[in-house]
């Protein structure tokens, strides 16, 4: 929510703190939500993450709200549009449930995964994950 009300405030981080300040792009439908989700905008994702690319934010953690929780899989789609318009590092989450999930970002090549309720569902094994991560 910062991020989108606040870019000075991103640009004095990144100044301050480098390639350790990661920014959330929460999005549902392409657009670019705040507050916890309960504020939607026009803004959308793809140039906020250009936005926050030309500030020097270095990650981006985008998750689509539709999809989170739902153990339905990741928007890849979306993660991959992105992934070919800037050139940051895109750590993906929400709806990821199995290794299959896990195979699919790396074909699009994120740098990280949030895995959250596969974990806890036992749809994914968090050892499987990091072994296949390092092939």
């Amino acid at each position: 929510t910062i991020a989108m009300e606040d870019e000075e405030l991103v640009k004095k981080a990144v100044d301050t703190y480098g390639e350790k300040i990661a920014v959330g792009i929460d999005c549902k439908d392409g657009k670019v939500y705040g507050r916890g989700w309960l504020a939607g905008s026009d803004l959308d994702y793809i140039d906020f993450a250009k936005k926050m690319e030309g500030v020097g934010v270095k990650n981006i953690i985008v998750t689509d709200i539709s999809k989170d929780g739902t153990l339905e899989g990741p928007n890849v789609e979306m993660l991959k549009k992105l992934k070919e318009t800037v050139n940051i590092d895109i750590t993906a989450s929400g709806g990821i449930r199995d290794i299959e999930n896990i195979k699919d970002l790396m074909e699009i090549e994120v740098y990280g995964a949030i895995t959250g309720k596969a974990i806890y569902a036992k749809t994914l094994s968090l050892e499987e994950a990091i072994e296949i991560s390092k092939q």
